[in-house]
């Protein structure tokens, strides 16, 4: 039996908690029960919450979705939100309305975050190549993408044109 004094300060909590930021359902549960109310307590505070509208799963997608479409490759940010709870059906469906709305280009995406680093028609050694490389796949962009951003860029190994003698 659920205690109404703690059923109380469990929906204030919440209600507390997304004044501040929206959230997932996911994320709302964990920190309701980081602030060690009981399961029951938890379960009534979401199906109050979202009674009101006031947590979406698939409305808190496409918002994050739309902060970061300019600076993120479509997998991470798709895994990101997996990460955070949202299931992948729901992160698919956003993704697809935002991207009608945004019209991001990734390349675009890529070739920025690649300019972070180095400028075009850089020569690197092939540490650096690997790193850069690395780096760009760790954000989820396809290789194929990678390679075609980097000779786009005319960014390349540098050949090693001394010998020893």
């Amino acid at each position: 039996m659920l205690n109404p004094e703690e059923r109380n300060r469990a929906r204030k909590k919440a209600m507390r908690l997304l004044e501040h930021m929206d959230r997932t359902e996911k994320g709302l549960t964990d920190k309701l029960r980081q602030a060690e109310f009981s399961q029951e307590a938890v379960e009534d505070a979401i199906a109050y919450v979202k009674s009101y509208g006031y947590i979406n799963d698939a409305r808190y997608a496409r918002t994050y979705i739309s902060f970061r479409m300019e600076s993120k490759s479509r997998q991470k940010i798709l895994s990101e939100l997996q990460m955070k709870g949202v299931d992948r059906q729901t992160a698919l469906e956003a993704w697809e309305e935002m991207e009608e709305l945004m019209e991001p280009d990734e390349r675009a995406v890529l070739r920025k975050t690649i300019e972070k680093k180095f400028k075009p028609n850089a020569e690197l050694d092939e540490k650096e190549m690997r790193r850069l490389q690395g780096y760009l796949a760790r954000r989820a962009f396809k290789y194929e993408d990678i390679a075609h951003a980097l000779e786009e860029m005319n960014i390349r190994v540098k050949r090693d044109t001394g010998s020893l003698y």
